[in-house]
């Protein structure tokens, strides 16, 4: 199941992640980013303090930070549950916050489900 949301509607996310299929094994968040203000900036401190900030939260699988081009970003993150899914979503919420909100504005778009295929690296 996939859903796209406007701002930061932590409890839309929360329910449409219930109503995904449990029995798989992963779940996704993908939010965009427009009007980055410097997306060097914004990707070297998402590289060097939120990576290693995200990637030890139980249940981490992968995390993916991609500059669009023009101005847009997009980050990609993969959790083994739903739990620690959501855990990180409103953990990177409040990181974003409280350390990228002078260059980053909030994702403008955010969609999450359950991973239905998947081959990692």
């Amino acid at each position: 199941m996939k859903i796209a949301i406007l701002g930061t509607q932590r409890e839309v996310i929360r329910t449409k992640f219930k109503e995904c299929n449990v029995k798989l094994k992963m779940f996704s968040t993908v939010r965009r980013y427009e009007g980055v203000k410097d997306p060097a900036a914004a990707a070297k401190k998402v590289d060097e303090v939120f990576v290693p900030l995200i990637s030890a939260l139980p249940g981490f699988v992968e995390y993916v930070w991609i500059d669009l081009g023009n101005g847009a970003m997009m980050s990609i993150t993969i959790f083994k549950s739903l739990s620690e899914a959501i855990d990180a979503n409103e953990k990177a919420r409040i990181w974003v916050k409280d350390h990228l909100s002078s260059i980053l504005a909030p994702p403008v778009r955010i969609e999450a489900g359950s991973i239905v295929a998947y081959k990692g690296m």
